[in-house]
């Protein structure tokens, strides 16, 4: 099992990054290859831009730590978690880290790398310089 993990300092407030990662209908806004995310209670089914769908169940969302955890629930993995937290270092300083655990290795390093532009892409929604 792998474990992959990238953060980010962003210049925005802690609740603005939070509204983008901890709606789990909106991983479409920053989320490399995802083209749509259909969300019912604790499930979310992502469509990618290659036509495959993923489903996903929501661990934890939870707006008072600023924590969001999700697992993969397709046959690509043998085991997949996923988490997302935000951290207040100042007024307009945010730290967010993105890590994923998977099994087998390598999808730990694809996923890892689609993070990595995530974070990129948060942190560019956030400080309000485009997407």
């Amino acid at each position: 099992m792998a474990s992959v993990r990238f953060e980010r300092r962003i210049a925005a407030p802690a609740e603005r990054v939070w509204a983008l990662v901890g709606d789990p209908s909106r991983i479409v806004e920053w989320f490399p290859g995802v083209l749509e995310a259909r969300v019912e209670g604790d499930r979310r089914t992502l469509r990618l831009a290659t036509g495959v769908e993923m489903p996903e169940r929501i661990l934890a969302d939870d707006p008072r730590t600023r924590h969001f955890a999700y697992r993969l629930e397709t046959d690509l993995v043998r085991f997949h978690l996923g988490a997302i937290d935000v951290f207040e270092l100042g007024p307009s300083d945010t730290l967010c880290v993105y890590s994923t655990t998977a099994e087998p290795d390598t999808m730990a390093l694809v996923i890892g790398g689609a993070t990595d532009e995530a974070l990129d892409a948060i942190a560019r929604l956030s400080e309000g310089t485009g997407a």
